[in-house]
């Protein structure tokens, strides 16, 4: 999508007549963030599990909690980051779709793409000070999570604005709630998953997983539209990939605690894919940039598991990362925004609320 240049900004200089500069627009990613060292992962862990937004308790109680949890899966997480050479590689590739996408948004003036995360380094906090120190004359928030949920984009946006007010950040500002059907990330998306299915299909008719992390049942109960979401960017690969009689299915992984989860679970339809004796092909949807889910859950944890219960062949479909046409895709939401008001609006990627009515959780149905 092409714009109009974007109007100059005037200012003055030293000598004291108005010189125009181009619109300066800051640009900044979300993700989760990842522990960069085996001794972070014990605050990153604690961290997590103290956001009210993943643990919904009273605070004392909640950060209680969060330092049993994170003192007990420290170990076990310390082996799974051991196993991706010390630490998460989730920044460094968050870093590169940064670099691709100030590189795609040459025409929309002076650009600079920031990244903050969320429970680990950069933190919100130090990515404002950064964000006003450059001096931008309007920000585009653009968390990396396709599908809304209040656990995710939600949390890191209120946690940003809090961030942004301590910093004195007052430059105004979009947010770009959700995407889970914009174009560039269903066509990366496909043609990856296309070069999946073509290798499984030498081993059989293969079955396609859409696999995504999961949330309490509670959590959707309340209106949380991430479930919905997560649905509908399946919908949307399985019909740009125009294959008939696609064997596939949406499904859920990562639980944790006792709750009862969204489904079906991951590892059940690994298990009901080796009893059909179907090859799997297993794409991570929710997720854009590889990390422990994608390169130990899914590349280590599932395929062994396939291979435990029969299953043909397994086929890990990488994330969309800095393919061309999610990165072009971001910058076109990016471009969107830059045309709508500000004021702190969430919009989603589409401009038309796409959530059901009842997802109260929604940032539209306001």
């Amino acid at each position: 999508m092409s714009l109009l240049p974007l109007p100059e900004i005037t200012s003055d200089s030293a000598e004291g007549p108005k010189v125009a500069r181009a619109r300066r627009v800051a640009v900044v990613l979300f993700n989760l963030g990842g522990p960069d060292r085996l001794e972070a992962v014990r605050p990153f862990l604690y961290n997590l599990f103290r956001d009210p937004a993943i643990i919904r308790l009273p605070a004392p109680l909640r950060q209680l909690v969060a330092h049993l949890i994170s003192s007990r899966r420290d170990k076990v997480a310390q082996g799974i980051y051991q196993t991706l050479g010390g630490g998460s590689p989730l920044l460094p590739n968050t870093l590169a779709q940064a670099q691709a996408l100030e590189q795609q948004l040459w025409d929309a003036g002076t650009v600079r793409v920031f990244v903050s995360m969320r429970y680990w380094h950069p933190f919100s906090d130090a990515v404002a000070h950064d964000v006003k120190d450059w001096e931008p004359d309007e920000v585009v928030l653009l968390p990396l999570y396709p599908q809304f949920s209040t656990t995710t984009t939600a949390s890191s946006l209120k946690d940003w604005h809090r961030a942004a007010k301590v910093a004195g950040l007052t430059a105004p500002s979009r947010a770009i709630c959700c995407y889970p059907d914009e174009p560039g990330f269903i066509a990366a998306a496909a043609g990856l998953i296309r070069q999946g299915l073509e290798e499984a299909s030498r081993h059989g008719k293969p079955r396609l997983l859409f696999s995504a992390h999961g949330l309490p049942e509670k959590v959707v109960a309340a209106g949380d539209p991430y479930q919905v979401q997560c649905e509908r960017t399946a919908q949307a690969v399985v019909k740009a990939l125009r294959i008939a009689d696609l064997d596939w299915v949406s499904c859920y992984q990562s639980r944790v605690g006792p709750m009862k989860w969204i489904g079906p679970s991951t590892d059940e339809e690994i298990h009901r894919a080796g009893a059909d004796k179907v090859p799997v092909v297993i794409v991570p949807i929710a997720f854009v940039s590889e990390h422990s889910e994608t390169l130990v859950e899914i590349e280590h944890e599932y395929r062994h598991l396939a291979g435990e219960v029969g299953v043909p062949h397994f086929v890990r479909v990488p994330t969309v990362g800095v393919e061309p046409s999610f990165i072009q895709g971001l910058a076109g939401l990016v471009r969107q925004a830059l045309t709508r008001p500000t004021g702190g609006a969430v919009l989603c990627g589409t401009g038309l609320r796409i959530c059901p009515a009842g997802k109260a959780g929604c940032p539209q149905a306001a």
